[in-house]
């Protein structure tokens, strides 16, 4: 599993805004401005966007991830990038 992006920890700190300590949320707070201060918008036709959503809310995924997703998708499909593979003994969802 990955960390937790900068939205999650913000988000979680919203939540609990009186436990968290003041220089956390300094590192918080700048993890996010860089961010912001770094983002290059990905602009879409309508129609791309409106699919975007759609699927974002079924993966229950912002946008952003859910494109991420999508390219990581096509890239391990295509083989540009290497398919994860799962540990014989590793845990699965679901039943065969």
């Amino acid at each position: 599993m990955t960390s937790p992006d900068t939205a999650t920890l913000l988000e979680d700190a919203a939540d609990r805004i009186a436990d968290i300590s003041r220089p956390d949320l300094q590192i918080m707070l700048r993890r996010a401005a860089l961010r912001l201060r770094n983002a290059g918008g990905i602009s879409m036709d309508d129609d791309v966007e409106e699919a975007l959503r759609d699927l974002a809310g079924e993966f229950g995924m912002t946008r952003n991830d859910t494109i991420r997703f999508i390219v990581r998708e096509w890239m391990e499909k295509n083989l540009y990038l290497p398919v994860h593979h799962l540990e014989e003994d590793g845990d699965v969802d679901g039943s065969a």
